[in-house]
């Protein structure tokens, strides 16, 4: 599947949430949420015919914390998940590196070649980037109307880690190894 498919199919969505909740109201919105963050997963797993890491662990949490929005009639769930979902990862991303394991590598490395160095500065830059993310999501869903803390959901979020991601071309580039290379290293 190339990277705008991949784009579309995560960002879908977000842009269901966002029409719902314009249109219905935070409920409605997440129930959207819910059934298209699935139909997002089952998608990529057709097209790819795997389990897509990243998009299950978030789906799992945005059933998790929807259900438990409608069920308890509280929008304070899925105002929680981002945080909690960012934390996770960045928690995952800097006990993997104090372990001397990299789990980015694990998710990216059919992706990208990278030497080990590399993998690293990535790893921990993503880390605290996630920690970032989980600060605003905090700041903005206290601090804000639920329909600004969608809009920074679906406008500030997703922009962020596009940008973010661009800002890492440098790293990527200076440590990307040949392909021969990586697959002499993964053969030893």
């Amino acid at each position: 599947m190339n990277q705008y498919a991949r784009l579309l199919i995560e960002a879908g969505p977000l842009a269901a949430f966002f029409i719902a909740n314009s249109q219905a109201g935070i409920m409605i919105g997440t129930a959207v949420f819910m059934v298209a963050t699935s139909i997002s997963v089952l998608i990529s797993w057709r097209f790819e015919r795997k389990v897509p890491v990243m998009p299950v662990v978030g789906a799992g949490f945005v059933l998790l914390f929807g259900g438990l929005t409608l069920w308890l009639q509280d929008d304070l769930f899925i105002k929680i998940k981002p945080t909690l979902v960012n934390l996770l990862f960045a928690s995952v991303l800097f006990a993997a590196h104090l372990t001397r394991r990299n789990v980015l590598k694990h998710v990216l490395g059919s992706v990208l070649n990278l030497s080990d160095a590399g993998w690293r500065t990535l790893a921990i830059r993503w880390a605290w980037f996630f920690l970032l993310l989980a600060a605003l999501n905090e700041v903005v869903w206290r601090t804000m109307t639920t329909d600004a803390w969608v809009n920074f959901k679906v406008f500030g979020i997703m922009p962020l880690t596009l940008l973010f991601s661009a800002f890492q071309a440098p790293l990527i580039l200076r440590h990307q190894v040949p392909e021969e290379q990586a697959e002499k290293t993964s053969a030893s």
